[in-house]
């Protein structure tokens, strides 16, 4: 086995706790399910399941359940940020913030039952943050789209990483 690499491309598929391992989101914020390909500072393919059970359902909207957009492109910036936070030691002193959200789209509702695939490219990249293009699909249809801007920042509170001297 090649160690050479410092961050090896993780075994894919990727299941939740995999993912719970690389993100601080926790339920009811958690939106993704499945990382299916990933390919470094490049691309990265997840899944959401898209269930009744989801809070946001009892008050959007009632009777005619739709998954709000803004958390469709949070999903979008969760599989980035899974990409990004992939990459970098000391993953768990980081947070990755949004810091833009450009020319977003809404092409059809997302409802319970649908499995949304996500599809984020890389446009942008460095040590510090990134620029990615979002793709939200479901049924092969294109439901969302946006072009999302992010930052790596230390996480309040954790340790900071030892200095070699």
């Amino acid at each position: 086995m090649d160690n050479s690499q410092p961050n090896p491309q993780p075994i894919l598929p990727m299941d939740i706790s995999q993912i719970m391992a690389i993100l601080p989101h926790r339920y009811p914020f958690l939106l993704i399910d499945r990382v299916v390909e990933m390919e470094r500072e490049k691309r990265i393919v997840v899944l959401k399941n898209v269930t009744m059970n989801e809070e946001f359902f009892v008050g959007h909207f009632p009777g005619y359940p739709i998954m709000p957009g803004v958390l469709v492109i949070e999903a979008m910036a969760q599989a980035g940020g899974i990409l990004m936070l992939s990459e970098g030691e000391n993953r768990t002193t980081k947070l990755l913030l949004f810091t833009g959200i450009e020319s977003a789209k809404f092409r059809r509702g997302v409802t319970p039952g649908d499995q949304l695939r996500l599809e984020v490219d890389v446009l942008k990249w460095s040590h510090r943050g990134g620029t990615m293009q979002g793709k939200a699909f479901v049924d092969g249809k294109l439901a969302c789209e946006c072009v999302i801007s992010c930052q790596l920042v230390p996480r309040p509170g954790a340790p900071k990483p030892e200095q070699k001297g």
